[in-house]
């Protein structure tokens, strides 16, 4: 399982992938939001998404919008040598939306993806599938040869192509294609996954989350649990394996450091935590990883 996923929108404001492929089991279930908007694309895959305790079937030519914090748990089925393909776009809503604001309609529609009440997150049997593939491979082969001060000009422009072809796809979806429901109310688990974001490297008390947050440790228990289908705990420890894994494959770091950076004092501990979650050690995850 994958955590939230915090970015670094200031140094790179669009993170972007042109047909990641998943196989062999890898990534089976995930489990995760982040600070921005993302819109995912499926190009082959079977499996399950559930999102908000709606289950959605994956399947090809879905695309999935997921607004800011919004939490996604998706399973994939690699029965009979299947994979898992899409293409993504995440990024910080404020840092493209005045790039929007030329066009009213479409202005309008980013709005609303990005913060109104959303009826469903997912829309099947995309007949723009070709528009859409054409604009993330376009995005793809220019990405390597952009300069930083290139790069997010040509990201605001590819925002501006893509959600002109989502308005286009969502108001043929739509009973009422010019109606945009209001603003939605903030998640109420969106605080919570803050606070862990900037305290999950430190070890956890959850009075002092509840103190922060100013709530009973019982009712962020309950209300966390009710929002997600997992405990504080549980979505804690898939946070830090998740650092763990990328400090273990872009570092040299000692693992008894990694563990202590992610809020773990004890490295055995720690490498038991992780061979529960990986199905092998730290040490073994890293000389795997160096192999490829």
């Amino acid at each position: 399982m994958v955590p939230f996923v915090a970015m670094n929108y200031s140094e790179e404001p669009l993170h972007f992938a042109y047909k990641r492929k998943s196989v062999n089991n890898e990534h089976r279930e995930t489990f995760h939001s982040h600070l921005g908007v993302e819109i995912l694309y499926i190009h082959q895959g079977r499996g399950t998404m559930i999102v908000g305790n709606v289950r959605y079937e994956i399947k090809p030519g879905m695309l999935c919008i997921f607004q800011p914090y919004q939490l996604h748990h998706l399973q994939f089925d690699y029965s009979e040598g299947q994979a898992f393909e899409r293409s993504l776009a995440i990024f910080e809503p404020t840092l493209f939306e005045a790039y929007f604001e030329k066009w009213p309609a479409l202005h309008s529609f980013f709005a609303f993806i990005c913060e109104g009440k959303l009826p469903y997150p997912c829309l099947y049997g995309v007949d723009v599938s070709d528009l859409l593939d054409t604009l993330f491979n376009d995005m793809n082969d220019k990405l390597s040869s952009l300069s930083e001060t290139e790069r997010h000009e040509e990201a605001s422009l590819f925002l501006v192509l893509l959600f002109r072809a989502v308005k286009q796809l969502w108001e043929k979806s739509s009973e009422q294609a010019a109606a945009y429901p209001a603003r939605r109310k903030p998640y109420p688990v969106e605080k919570m996954l803050s606070w862990i974001e900037a305290n999950y490297t430190v070890p956890f008390r959850l009075e002092e989350m509840a103190k922060s947050l100013h709530q009973s440790p019982y009712h962020l228990s309950h209300l966390f649990k009710e929002a997600t289908g997992i405990s504080i705990t549980e979505y804690l420890a898939t946070r830090r394996i998740h650092q763990s894994v990328l400090s273990l494959t872009t570092t040299n770091k000692p693992i008894s450091l990694i563990a202590e950076e992610i809020g773990l004092t004890n490295c055995s501990y720690f490498c038991k935590l992780f061979k529960s979650r990986m199905g092998i050690t730290p040490h073994q995850y890293r000389k795997k990883w160096a192999k490829h």
